[in-house]
């Protein structure tokens, strides 16, 4: 499963038998910046139940951690086209 939210693509991914976690990317490839250190993507979350939740956990994580502004101008030329 996977979605787009905010400039950034989200998926779920099953890491053992009903063990749910989700990934973030930039829709643009770009790097995830944090502290200066750049990341290709960022595996968040704990093992959720569904892979409904570990999305829904990484749509939180993306508001809390100030990384909404870096996927912010993508998003806005996205939602141009």
């Amino acid at each position: 499963m996977a979605c787009l939210y905010d400039g950034f693509d989200i998926e779920s991914f099953e890491a053992g038998k009903g063990l749910w976690h989700a990934r973030i990317r930039r829709a643009d490839r770009e790097p995830v910046v944090i502290d200066g250190i750049a990341f290709t993507a960022l595996d968040v979350g704990f093992a959720w139940h569904d892979p409904e939740a570990a999305i829904d956990h990484a749509k939180s994580h993306i508001d809390r951690c100030g990384l909404r502004s870096q996927g912010t101008s993508l998003g806005a030329s996205h939602a141009a086209h």
